[in-house]
């Protein structure tokens, strides 16, 4: 294990300096971390909630004041639990941890779904002077669901940032994969990232191929030690925590059986992706 990785596994303790509710569901979760802040897309950390659990969260934003922004969903105990934290209460820091996207310039897509949608608004941050084109695709199954619209608006441009939802509330009334189709046909991009429901990123995956487009996706998997060793985020050969999360569109293809289709339960057995 590398000095490096060590270095960020020792537990550090803050408090809670933001709280913005994003939805109905999620919230956005400032703190300062000397460490994270300095993180790249694409990476994540652990945060523990004292006397409950401890949970991965993908990084969102990093900055010079060391402050560091998540975005959090509440589907679980852990969550709910931190859902009903207040500004100064203390939380544990581990990370960062994992894989970074690559840069790109040129033309480049993103397509994100759900808090899929975090680290793709941390990597459009760092792409939007470097790209000559960023074109962001997002998908929700209502507008109350559609998260951080107003930021992607003005990182995009409002041409440039194509909503879809299902029940037609906000943008286009489909999947956000609906529209990529016809997107690619008409342009070319040097880079297509992903993040969101797994079933989505298949499909964007399927497309990238069709059109012979680079990709990589950001996979979620239960991680536990965020360090390789428990095992209980692998998918095929591979470890999200430490060979991801972020994941070209050629390594994906190595476990494609389990793309899209199973995860890890606690137990380590194979369960099919909801």
């Amino acid at each position: 294990m590398s000095v490096y990785r060590i270095a960020n596994n020792q537990l550090r303790t803050t408090q809670i300096l933001g709280i913005k509710t994003e939805s109905r569901t999620v919230k956005t979760f400032t703190f300062k971390d000397r460490k994270c802040a300095k993180a790249k897309p694409g990476q994540f950390l652990m945060l523990w909630i004292p006397g409950v659990d401890e949970i991965p969260l993908s990084i969102m934003n990093g900055d010079g004041n060391d402050m560091v922004e998540v975005a959090v969903r509440n589907v679980g105990e852990a969550t709910n639990a931190l859902h009903n934290m207040k500004i100064g209460e203390i939380i544990g820091l581990r990370g960062p941890f994992g894989n970074s996207f690559t840069l790109r310039s040129g033309n480049v897509l993103l397509v994100g779904g759900g808090t899929g949608v975090a680290p793709l608004l941390f990597l459009a941050r760092k792409l939007v002077n470097r790209a000559s084109r960023l074109v962001f695709v997002i998908g929700a199954k209502t507008k109350d669901e559609l998260l951080y619209i107003s930021e992607l608006e003005k990182l995009c441009s409002r041409k440039r940032l194509i909503a879809a939802t299902e029940d037609g509330s906000y943008g286009a009334k489909c999947l956000a994969t609906t529209p990529l189709d016809s997107l690619l046909q008409k342009e070319h991009f040097s880079m297509v990232y992903t993040c969101g429901p797994e079933q989505m990123m298949c499909k964007v995956v399927a497309l990238a191929k069709r059109y012979k487009i680079d990709l990589e996706a950001s996979l979620e998997r239960l991680m536990r030690c965020a360090i390789g060793l428990c095992g209980s985020c692998v998918i095929g050969r591979y470890r999200v925590c430490r060979d991801g999360p972020v994941f070209t569109k050629e390594r994906l293809g190595e476990f494609e059986a389990e793309f899209g289709v199973s995860k890890r339960n606690f137990d380590g057995r194979k369960v099919p992706l909801g």
